[in-house]
C-alpha cells in the first residue's frame, strides 16, 4: 500500500512546491528590501509592489509633524511585517529614498515603536510628487517620547529601499 501511495505524493510534493513560493509583484517594484533574507523572491532581494503592500495588516497614525501643517493621517504596513515577509535578519535597517537621503535605526526599537512605512496620507495613495511611493512614519501621536530630532530625521520620504544589517 504504501509503495503506491509513495508516487502519489511525491507528485504531489512536486506540483505543491510552487505554491508555497513567496508572492511576487504584478505591478510596479515600490519598494526592495536587501539583506539577509530567508524568503526573497528575486534574486537575493525581496521587491513589492503596492498590493503586496496592501496584502499586509495596515496600521494608521495621526500626527502632527515639524514639517506639515496640521494634523496628518498615514497609513501603511508595519515595518515589522515587511521584514518578517522578507525573512529579514539583522540589528540595523537603512532606509533609502528616491534621491540616495538615507537614515538608519534599530531593527528592535522599529519594532518596539510600531514604525510603518505608509502607503496614504489623509486617505490618498502616496505618489513620488506626494512624497511617496513610501513614507516612514513613527506613531507620534501615542508616544510622546518619540518625538526628537532623530526620529523625525528617520522618517524618509519617498522611500523605495530598505538595508538590513
Amino acid at each position: 500500500m504504501l509503495r503506491k501511495l509513495l508516487p502519489c505524493l511525491a507528485l504531489f510534493l512536486l506540483h505543491a512546491v510552487p505554491a508555497l513560493a513567496q508572492d511576487t509583484p504584478h505591478g510596479e517594484v515600490i519598494l526592495t528590501v536587501n539583506g539577509t533574507l530567508a524568503k526573497p523572491n528575486q534574486a537575493d532581494r525581496m521587491v513589492f509592489d503596492q498590493a503586496m503592500l496592501e496584502k499586509l495588516p495596515q496600521k494608521k497614525y495621526t500626527v502632527q509633524l515639524p514639517w506639515l501643517e496640521g494634523p496628518q493621517t498615514f497609513e501603511g504596513p508595519l515595518l515589522a511585517d515587511v521584514l518578517a515577509q522578507s525573512g529579514a535578519s539583522g540589528k540595523t535597517v537603512t532606509f533609502r529614498a528616491l534621491n540616495d537621503y538615507s537614515a538608519s535605526m534599530d531593527v528592535e526599537e522599529a519594532k518596539k515603536h510600531g514604525v510603518i512605512l505608509a502607503l496614504r496620507q489623509n486617505g490618498k495613495l502616496l505618489t513620488v510628487r506626494t512624497k511617496g511611493p513610501l513614507f516612514v512614519m513613527f506613531p507620534f501621536d501615542r508616544n510622546e517620547a518619540l518625538r526628537t530630532p532623530d526620529n523625525y530625521r528617520r522618517c524618509v520620504w519617498q522611500l523605495n529601499q530598505i538595508d538590513v544589517r
